[in-house]
């Protein structure tokens, strides 16, 4: 990328640096150990550039199903940047992104598919504002079924709810239902705090203000961090549902078979308890601490709930949240509450 320093408040300088560039667009996607759905994926997205000027590059963290050697013998037109170790997401994409030379980036996970017309719609959308710094799309499953696509910045009383069940129970809550914005109707775009990695066209200026992906976060956490980032340097982040993206979800996680996982949405425990402290101590100092409390204290109340119960259920659910307050605390003194970014890769 260019080193030429772009200010917020200069769209003139925006819009020239944006002409040195060739291509429209760089689709930036990360392979892990997911070979049939970075092929699906990889198709897909060469389908939808007709019409559109665009490269794809390819990330691929050490996978080892062959990921790497379908994509050469394949898609020999795509270019693939080989790690010999698992860089996580962020890092992955920061590799790809010192390749990328479109006017605009498009991060996609390797298990999305865009429908038609989708990455021509990111690109107008992203032209028609150009205060907008990063933007995403409506999330959906292979069954149509919603997925969060547009949510809130982490904080106590959010993830209090999230844990305790009264997101869930209470979707249309603008207080409970604040992470996801379940309350808000799917279908109006809209300005939030920040959007799933899975789909977000990303304006190189902003990037140029603000730095790429954080390298303490191996996975999770990262695109909320730089939305956080995004946002504090004056930059929107837009919700676009008329950008439709299919997502799997969690297929590189579901080949991790050695570690702990949170639920069956296959999310790595571990891994996202530590994000939790770095995000937390990162933007909001002491309150790391509090939040390894809040979560501790829930768990410890769920052990003592189901502590005294002769069910075969219940003593599941115990030992479950003895594993849980158990990795909450490995997290915490693995990261020195949240003050260091554990060896890689985690």
């Amino acid at each position: 990328m260019s080193t030429t320093t772009i200010m917020t408040n200069d769209i003139a300088e925006q819009q020239r640096f944006a002409a040195k560039a060739t291509l429209d667009l760089s689709v930036l996607i990360i392979s892990f150990n997911t070979r049939d759905l970075t092929r699906e994926c990889l198709a897909s997205v060469l389908a939808e550039t007709a019409g559109v000027t665009a490269e794809v590059i390819v990330v691929d963290n050490a996978s080892s199903d062959g990921s790497a050697e379908m994509i050469t013998r394949e898609f020999p037109g795509v270019t693939l940047l080989c790690s010999d170790l698992n860089l996580g997401f962020g890092n992955a994409n920061n590799l790809a992104l010192r390749h990328a030379t479109g006017r605009y980036y498009l991060l996609l996970n390797s298990d999305a598919f865009c429908a038609p017309g989708t990455l021509k719609a990111a690109i107008r959308h992203m032209d028609a504002n150009p205060r907008c710094g990063l933007g995403g799309g409506k999330l959906v499953g292979r069954d149509g079924g919603w997925q969060p696509s547009a949510r809130a910045f982490h904080s106590l009383l959010i993830d209090a709810a999230v844990l305790t069940g009264l997101a869930a129970k209470y979707p249309k809550s603008r207080i409970w239902g604040r992470l996801d914005r379940t309350w808000a109707d799917p279908q109006t775009a809209a300005e939030v705090d920040w959007v799933p990695g899975a789909f977000a066209i990303v304006r190189p200026a902003a990037l140029q203000e603000i730095g790429t992906f954080d390298p303490a976060f191996f996975l999770y956490y990262e695109e909320v961090d730089l939305c956080f980032r995004l946002k504090q340097a004056g930059w929107q982040i837009w919700y676009w549902p008329d950008l439709r993206i299919t997502h799997i979800g969690g297929e590189s996680s579901r080949k991790l078979k050695t570690l702990a996982f949170s639920s069956p949405s296959s999310q790595v425990v571990l891994w996202r308890m530590r994000s939790t402290f770095l995000y937390y101590r990162k933007h909001h100092g002491g309150k790391a601490l509090l939040a390894k409390w809040m979560e501790q204290a829930l768990y410890t109340a769920a052990i003592w709930r189901n502590r005294l119960s002769g069910d075969p259920e219940r003593k599941e659910r115990r030992e479950h949240f003895c594993t849980l307050r158990r990795l909450l605390l490995q997290a915490w003194n693995e990261t020195e509450g949240g003050r260091i970014s554990p060896p890689r890769p985690w």
